[in-house]
């Protein structure tokens, strides 16, 4: 039997199961990312993708406490329409460090719908790590708006 005080410091994870059993099992993209970018880049693309009615699988939501990561990363790749690769210098690490990210691009690679964003880097920079995904038409904030990225991004799962 759980205490008032314990119930009350359970609803937060309580919340959150319920949150996630309520959406939908497929989603429009699979947002991947570096690590070090959750907080910035990646936040920001994920709630200009959602403002713009996109439903988006982003590992900051939903990977729930105390579940595996790569499991939970393997669903959310099954479940998903479309990959979006945000391309940072942080991820370019990442993928040369072979960690999870790699991991993700390596699955997102074998898709027909890969869309690299870069972000405060170059395609140059990223076809020198993956020549593959260099080769992949994307967007650059260098040339749009995160705005104006995410609106695109939009009409591309509309159709």
């Amino acid at each position: 039997m759980y205490t008032p005080a314990e119930v009350r410091s359970l609803t937060p994870i309580r919340e959150s199961v319920e949150r996630r059993s309520s959406l939908p099992d497929l989603r429009d993209v699979f947002l991947c990312h570096a690590w070090d970018d959750r907080k910035d880049a990646a936040k920001e693309l994920h709630d200009l993708l959602e403002s713009n009615n996109v439903t988006v699988w982003f590992s900051e939501k939903d990977v729930l406490l105390g579940t595996s990561l790569l499991r939970e990363i393997d669903k959310g790749l099954a479940k998903s329409r479309v990959g979006i690769v945000l391309v940072t210098p942080s991820l370019l690490k990442r993928i040369s460090a072979e960690g999870i990210a790699e991991k993700e691009l390596s699955a997102l690679l074998a898709r027909d719908l890969l869309v690299p964003v870069v972000h405060n880097t170059t395609y140059e920079a990223l076809r020198d790590v993956s020549p593959l995904l260099g080769s992949r038409s994307g967007l650059s904030t260098a040339e749009e708006s995160m705005a104006d990225i995410a609106a695109k991004l939009a009409e591309l799962v509309a159709l």
